[in-house]
């Protein structure tokens, strides 16, 4: 869906999921932020791996808290404003795009090291479960977003987008429903192009897993954790510049349709969003020691 959609709607709902990242339970999903596929859901960890992965996330979640959440609040404030002043536009939603980008590169940074030592310390029945997952991934997803009659493709990925964005704007008047079916009329096959996308970028993960024990590893990690961009398909990479603008234009379009009521609905979104994260204790640890 581009980097806006990811940012602007998806990182609004990660945003609520970060928020409970004092929770244990929840922090095998800060990986998931970086790496598309969840670790419980792929492969079956044994005893000591989860222990070790659960020491170096609590680090993590920690560095998280401390470091990143200030930044994710002037975020939040600037975004609060943009909505206030009636300056949701596409160049303020390209700004905050910007920002959006080098907060979730400064998260894989941070995360890539314990990513490249859980997946070389995988052994071969692991690498073979991996495998598995991601054919049964690939599977599931063409099942339900491409072997279906383009018409149809289009009318459920305006149906997701409405969805998505119902809990932060309310119901949706016929004018913006309109126009997110414009929106997901506009890209056509890019459901394709992005499971192709996936898939290959998956089939690159796996080869350098399957020579976890080669020198170059790390480096083969880091670049596709961390360079993702470099790995696309040139059929996705061809499309992505009209994918993000369709995104810019479709947020600032259904805000310049938007009601008071709407607005107001996001307001009060965007303050429960700052306080899921103010009340974090290790937030407020963080204050007083300051």
């Amino acid at each position: 869906m581009g980097i806006v959609l990811k940012t602007f709607i998806s990182l609004w709902l990660s945003l609520t999921l970060l928020a409970g990242c004092s929770q244990i339970g929840l922090t095998y999903r800060h990986l998931d932020f970086i790496i598309p596929w969840s670790l419980n859901d792929y492969l079956d960890m044994n005893a000591s791996q989860k222990d070790w992965l659960d020491e170096r996330l609590k680090e993590h979640l920690s560095w998280h808290c401390t470091t990143q959440i200030p930044g994710y609040l002037d975020w939040l404030d600037r975004l609060q404003g943009m909505v206030e002043n009636n300056q949701v536009n596409q160049e303020q939603l390209k700004a905050r795009t910007a920002e959006a980008r080098q907060a979730i590169a400064t998260l894989s940074k941070e995360i890539t090291p314990s990513a490249v030592e859980l997946l070389r310390q995988l052994d071969d029945q692991q690498v073979g479960e991996m495998q598995a997952a991601f054919a049964k991934d690939l599977r599931k997803h063409e099942d339900e977003y491409v072997d279906q009659p383009l018409d149809k493709q289009i009318s459920e990925r305006a149906q997701r987008m409405e969805k998505r964005l119902t809990p932060w704007m309310g119901k949706l008047n016929a004018a913006q429903q309109a126009r997110v079916m414009q929106w997901s009329t506009s890209l056509g096959e890019q459901n394709r192009l992005w499971i192709d996308n996936r898939a290959h970028w998956q089939s690159l993960l796996l080869a350098a897993v399957k020579q976890r024990k080669a020198g170059d590893f790390d480096q083969k990690i880091a670049s596709l954790l961390q360079d993702r961009q470099t790995f696309w398909t040139p059929e996705y990479r061809a499309t992505y510049d009209h994918t993000e603008q369709a995104a810019i234009s479709l947020i600032a379009d259904l805000m310049a349709q938007s009601t008071a009521d709407q607005r107001q609905k996001l307001l009060a979104k965007i303050t429960d969003v700052r306080k899921d994260f103010t009340d974090l204790s290790c937030y407020k640890s963080m204050k007083k020691a300051s």
